[in-house]
This record gives C-alpha cells, structure tokens and sequence, in this order.
C-alpha cells in the first residue's frame, strides 16, 4: 500500500525522527507532524477464519465479494483453493467457524452455509472455472479420485500439466460417494462438481486400481505421482460370537447402499428390525442413521465413553437424535450372538480412559455394525525405495513428499485429521509442490501474518444481526427417505450472512479513518486502494487506531 512519507533528514551525520529534524524557520515548522513520536500505519492481518481452514481458503476475501451480491466473483476466490464447493458447504465441520472472532460478540458468521449457497448458484447459473493454463509438456498420474485426488487434479490442471486419475470404484469421489450418504450429500451435486474437473481435460481412469506404484514410477510415462487412495478399509475388531451372530462393518454397508440400494432379503447385508452400531465417530452416526432409512425400526449406537468424549461432531449426534437413532453411552460389545448381544458397563478413570466394570447385559439385536476407524490399502506401495509406513500411514516431508523423489502422498493415507476439508488442502499443497519439482524448484508457501486478534477490533461498530440458520427437514419423516436433510440459505439471507463478517484484521475501506482524523491526514485512495497518511501533518494521535472497526491500523514507533 503506498502511503505519503517525507524522509528524515541528517542531524550530526544521523537519521533522526521527523518530528526531531525540523529547523526553527523550516517552512514545515508549522505542520502538526513536528509532533509525532508514533505513527499510524495499515497493516494486512490473517483472519483467524483463514488461518483455520484445512483447504486454506481465502474465506474473508470471497465472504467480501458476496457482501455486494457479487456472487459469481465470490465463488471464483472460492475456486481457487477449492474445486467442489458446494459439496464442502455441506459436508465440512467448518473449523472456520469455531474461530470466527465475531463467536466472542454474538454468534459466528455462517461461513459454511454461505459457502453452500455460492457452491449452488454456480451449479444454477453454469459458471465455468477459467481454462487451464498453457500445456506444460509435463504428466502427472493421481491415484485416487477422492478429495484429495481430485483436488490435485484440479489445480494441476489449472497449472497445464497433464493428469491421468486412476481408481478403483466405478466412478469417482472416494469416500464422498462410498461414504457419505445421499442425505447429507446429494449425489447430482458430487457429480456436477466432478464433472467440471473431468472438463477441465483430468482424464478419469476409473475401475482401475492400482496394484503397485512402483512401475508407474519406473516406467517414465509420468513426471510426478500423487497418492490419495484414502481409508476405505473397514477396522476390524475381534469380538467373540456364535455362529448365528450377523456382524458386518460400517464401510461396506454403506458403500452396499451406494453401490446397489437398499439390501434385499437374501443380501448379506440385510440388517433386520433392530440394528446395533459400535463406534463413535461420524461413519457410526452415518451407519445407524442410514439403517434406520433401510427399515430397521430401532439403530442403537453402542459407544464406550460419553458423548462429551464422542468424537463425532456434535451437529451430527443432534440429527441422529432427532431421527429416532438412540444412544449406549459408557457400553462396550462382549459376545454377540443370534438375536442378541451381551453389553458390558464400563466407566471412565481419572484419565477418561474407560474400564470394565463387570456388570452386564443383554441387548435385543439382529445385527451388529462395526463403526471403529478405517485404514487405508498401502499394498501399493511396497518395495517403493525410500518410502516409509508408520502406524498404517506413509511418511511425508512439509510438501507431502515422501523419501522416493517425485512420489507425493496425501489425505486420509498421511498423518493428518481424516475430512474431505483436510483432503481437498492436501490436494492443492501437493499440485503447487509438485508443479515446483516438475520446474526444479522447491515450493516455499508465503509467510503467513501475524493472526487478527478479537482485542484490536470494535465490535460495538457491528449492529446485533442475528445468523441466517439453515432449515432442517422434520426429524421422523425424514428417516424414511435420503432426501437432502439440510436445506441451503436463500439469496437474501446469504447475502445477509456475508454482511456478518467483521473484516478482522483488513480495511474494507468505511472510512472511518478518513472522518476522524482531526488533521485531515487521512487520504483517500481509489476505490479498492483503500487509504495513505500524510505524514506531515499526521501527529500520531492514534484516533484512527482506536476508531477502526477492524482493527487494520496500528501505531509504530517512529524510527531512530
């Protein structure tokens, strides 16, 4: 930002403060500057909605551009850090949102319900991403057709190189198709989304898994490899059981309802009238919710901690409960046999850790869902030279590299929180390091800013507005079908959403500033240049700090 300055001059062979440097006689004698011994200065701070998002969206800037129902400019920010928007304005956990400064004043802004709706508006109106950039002559091979992969091939696209996707299922989006259900994420949405990648020239090679990495790596067809296989394996537990028990896991049931519908009376995955779910994570919630949606009268989550300790989100234990989906807080599976299965007590030590207690009983059930966690299938990677596996997950550097050059690895199969959100930022980290190693470069990102902090801005600026919430579908009459439970936001309440962000940290040019400066030292730029101060008459009163509504404006020392 350019701002008027008037440079000190030499006092005894010094630099000295402006306000010292003044001669008696100096035609400046009499400008208020003289006195200063701080000025003003604008700063760029990192909004702490930024600084939590696992995509690394640039949530501020695209929130200001819907401010003025510029909506389509706003999704095109969104677009570049993430390519499927509307899916994470219904499937992310928006940790955005859990930092939003405006949370300490009345409640945060709904970031990911305004996301949501620009996902939508793009899908309504036909807004195309910009074409890739020109053809680089460079390969890129992406195992997986995921967030993460996805993501990759998206911004790999918009680079110029060339990318081949290749995965197993029949058609792409991972665990966002095979694990997700259609109530919470439409399948006409996932497609459309995908379907502008696929147009974009990422070539998908679906039906098609890959065995071993290691030739691919060898053969020279490929530049670069990005892994992003996910966890799709079901963890299994050993839990003793008769020969009539019916036990199944949470990952193939749903990927059966994805992949075929409901189960018919001679399916391996028929469930029955009561249906039992050990875990507590969100698949466990997705499990019972969608067996409930399957006919069975009674899904009962069986967890061995309290629901303080569960780590499924909150938003989603609500929605299960409204459903009629009921809980076994403290409660561990023992035996499972036909019909019904022997559930121990336990308790949690000072720890939290939870401990048997003895105590037992026997629960009606004609089926048990395994719901414990998931793996990924890192057969594929063996004998690659270089590559470490640690605890089930390969071993990756800051640019998601691992030890063999060239070969990438990210999402749900590297150390890391396992969301599509997490998946979608692994993807973009590993284009832009990728697209510095195919120029022989090494990716260095940008130093961040310091973080806006909640003391430096006058909330009393910000009128009560209360948040836009999204409409939910009636709890028992949406359990008999996988319509879409939660319903976006219109235009006008998104637009009133957006107009919720304080703007921490960055001016959004209110021109406060400009009217309380009692020296008229405040300039005002062109539209979108924001401010400058004139030094010379700036006395360092600090009005235009204290009046900011941002806090975008600090005072500095003046230089000695």
């Amino acid at each position: 930002m350019s701002q008027t300055t008037t440079p000190s001059a030499p006092v005894g062979g010094q630099q000295r403060p402006f306000a010292i440097t003044l001669a008696t006689g100096s035609s400046l004698e009499n400008k208020t500057g003289a006195w200063r011994v701080e000025r003003p200065v604008y700063r760029d701070f990192l909004p702490p909605c930024n600084a939590a998002c696992p995509a690394g969206e640039n949530i501020q800037k695209w929130l200001y551009d819907a401010e003025d129902g510029s909506y389509e400019r706003a999704w095109r920010t969104l677009m570049e850090d993430n390519p499927l928007p509307a899916v994470m304005g219904r499937v992310c956990y928006h940790p955005c949102q859990t930092a939003c400064n405006r949370g300490q004043v009345d409640e945060a802004v709904g970031i990911n319900a305004v996301e949501r709706f620009l996902g939508d508006e793009a899908l309504r109106q036909g807004w195309l991403p910009d074409p890739p950039g020109p053809d680089t002559g460079k390969r890129v091979l992406v195992v997986g057709a995921g967030p993460a992969g996805l993501s990759a091939a998206y911004q790999l696209r918009r680079m110029g190189h060339a990318v081949t996707v290749r995965d197993a299922a029949p058609r792409p989006g991972g665990m966002m198709r095979y694990g997700i259900p259609a109530y919470r994420l439409p399948r006409d949405v996932l497609d459309a989304e995908i379907a502008r990648i696929e147009a974009m020239g990422a070539e998908m090679v679906m039906d098609t898994k890959v065995e071993r990495v290691l030739p691919d790596l060898e053969s020279g067809q490929f530049d670069a490899v990005f892994l992003a296989i996910g966890a799709q394996i079901g963890r299994r537990a050993y839990i003793p059981a008769g020969e009539t028990a019916r036990i199944l896991d949470a990952v193939s049931l749903l990927r059966r309802v994805e992949d075929g519908g409901q189960p018919d009376a001679d399916d391996e995955l028929m469930l029955g009238r009561r249906v039992v779910v050990y875990g507590g994570g969100n698949t466990a919630l997705d499990a019972a919710r969608t067996a409930k949606r399957l006919g069975a009268e009674e899904a009962i989550i069986v967890y061995r901690r309290t629901r303080e300790r569960m780590p499924a989100h909150d938003s989603e234990v609500t929605e299960a409960l409204e459903e009629g989906v009921t809980m076994r807080w403290l409660s561990t599976v023992q035996h499972a046999d036909g019909g019904s299965l022997r559930i121990e007590r336990m308790e949690l030590d000072e720890t939290g850790f939870p401990r048997p207690t003895g105590q037992t009983e026997e629960l009606a059930a004609d089926s048990l869902v395994l719901a414990l966690g998931q793996e990924s299938d890192l057969g594929l990677v063996e004998g690659v030279p270089g590559l470490s596996v640690e605890d089930g997950v390969v071993e990756v550097d800051a640019r998601l590299m691992t030890g063999y050059p060239g070969l990438f690895a990210g999402g749900d199969m590297v150390p890391a929180d396992r969301t599509v959100t997490t998946g979608v930022g692994h993807g973009k980290r590993a284009a832009r390091a990728i697209d510095a190693y195919l120029r022989g470069e090494v990716y260095e990102p940008a130093p961040k800013a310091p973080l806006a902090q909640i003391g430096a801005i006058n909330s009393w600026y910000y009128s009560d507005a209360p948040r836009q919430v999204r409409q939910r579908l009636e709890g028992a009459r949406r359990a008999q079908t996988f319509d879409e439970v939660v319903l976006g936001l219109s235009a006008d309440n998104a637009l009133f959403e957006a107009r919720r962000c304080m703007s921490c940290g960055n001016c959004f040019e209110c021109d406060n500033c400009f009217g309380v400066c009692p020296d008229n030292a405040v300039i005002k730029l062109e539209p979108g240049k924001r401010y400058a101060f004139n030094y010379d008459y700036c006395k360092g009163c600090g009005i235009c700090v204290e009046e900011c509504p941002c806090g975008a404006i600090e005072m500095v020392p003046e230089l000695t």
